[in-house]
């Protein structure tokens, strides 16, 4: 069988309501090539983007370092961990949980790191508009200060596993 054009004039020129929803189509496009610098700059919805490469277990051991200085107490078996106001603190998603438990003062700024020890993870801050795509090697910098006080839980919103659907962990914020 051989290929062949269909007999008589089959294409025509978008008319009607095509016309329509192709307009809207291309003001659509136009509207969102707009939005997304000025969300990035102006809206503060969107990370800077600071991030390194890192070993997986180079920063496990970075992680533990800051545990081990700055332990405060313990929730369930979870360190509960208070960096000094202004520092550096570290969070790791692995084997389906956020690792440690982050104790944060209210308007103080931090620079949490954040990594993942095995495999992609979707860092999500309830109930802030806050997500990033965590994945091993990079060692992720966001600056985070706290505006209101209580309990912040991080939940993984990217599918990572058998365990996916356990995988929270939790940022307090004290006065």
């Amino acid at each position: 069988m051989s290929i062949y054009n269909p007999v008589g004039k089959w294409v025509r020129a978008p008319h009607g309501f095509e016309r329509v929803w192709i307009g809207v189509a291309l003001l659509w496009c136009l509207v969102l090539t707009i939005a997304m610098p000025y969300w990035h700059f102006k809206g503060q919805q969107t990370s800077s983007g600071e991030a390194y490469t890192v070993a997986p277990i180079d920063f496990e051991k970075r992680v533990a370092k800051f545990v081990e200085t700055n332990q405060v107490g313990d929730r369930a078996g979870t360190p509960i961990v208070q960096p000094a106001p202004g520092s550096d603190a570290y969070l790791v998603g692995k084997n389906w949980r956020w690792y440690p438990v982050l104790k944060l003062k209210k308007d103080v700024e931090y620079r949490i790191h954040i990594s993942s020890g095995d495999y992609q993870h979707g860092f999500s801050l309830l109930p802030m508009n806050m997500n990033f795509h965590v994945v091993p090697g990079y060692d992720h910098v966001i600056t985070l200060k706290p505006a209101e006080t209580g309990e912040f839980s991080i939940i993984c919103n990217e599918f990572c596993g058998a365990g996916h659907h356990l995988m929270s962990g939790l940022i307090i914020v004290e006065e």
